[in-house]
């Protein structure tokens, strides 16, 4: 069993000695760290790091939870990943504990769990709410098209005094299957 500690600060500002030191202290015989902000691949490259060291039975120490990611959804998809492997987690603020599987210590992570699945909900709720007073207000969604109506009026035209497909699209430097799309749209 090894105690590897995690450290992470979501500014380039910020200083991580402090973090470090205080995982040393607890007995991390190994320390992964990232220092750039939460957005930064530098982070996940180093997460993922330590989550391919982890070995079974060994303690994943952070000071707090939160240096585990920016969301606590991937807070939750780290804590998975290292309990899947065998491993247990400890935030040195008492937070999270899977070291102990009490009932209470696990009713905490499924409550986690919890607040995790509603913030996704919620977030789907607002987009969805959002893309339907874009609509409502005319906005519309997708790639705009390649093609003018007028274009595709005198494409319709030229396919029916004998042009072909692979002729127009050269013309209008699009690919057959715009062109086709067009010919087939009532």
């Amino acid at each position: 069993m090894q105690l590897i500690g995690f450290a992470r600060v979501s500014t380039s500002s910020q200083d991580l000695a402090n973090q470090l030191r205080t995982l040393e202290e607890h007995g991390c015989n190994k320390v992964f760290h990232g220092k750039q902000s939460g957005k930064s691949k530098e982070n996940e490259l180093k997460l993922k790091e330590l989550v391919d060291y982890v070995r079974e039975g060994d303690t994943v120490v952070v000071t707090k939870l939160d240096r585990l990611g920016r969301s606590l959804k991937s807070i939750l998809e780290t804590i998975q990943q290292i309990t899947d492997k065998g491993a247990t987690l400890k935030t040195l603020d008492g937070a999270i504990d899977t070291t102990n599987s009490s009932p209470f210590a696990q009713a905490q992570l499924n409550l986690i769990g919890t607040f995790a699945q509603l913030e996704r909900d919620l977030i789907v709720q607002r987009t969805t709410e959002g893309r339907e007073a874009a609509k409502d207000k005319g906005v519309k969604f997708g790639r705009k098209s390649v093609l003018t109506e007028e274009q595709r009026k005198s494409i319709k035209k030229k396919l029916s005094n004998g042009s072909t497909v692979y002729a127009l699209a050269k013309e209008y430097e699009v690919s057959r299957q715009t062109i086709m799309r067009v010919r087939d749209k009532a």
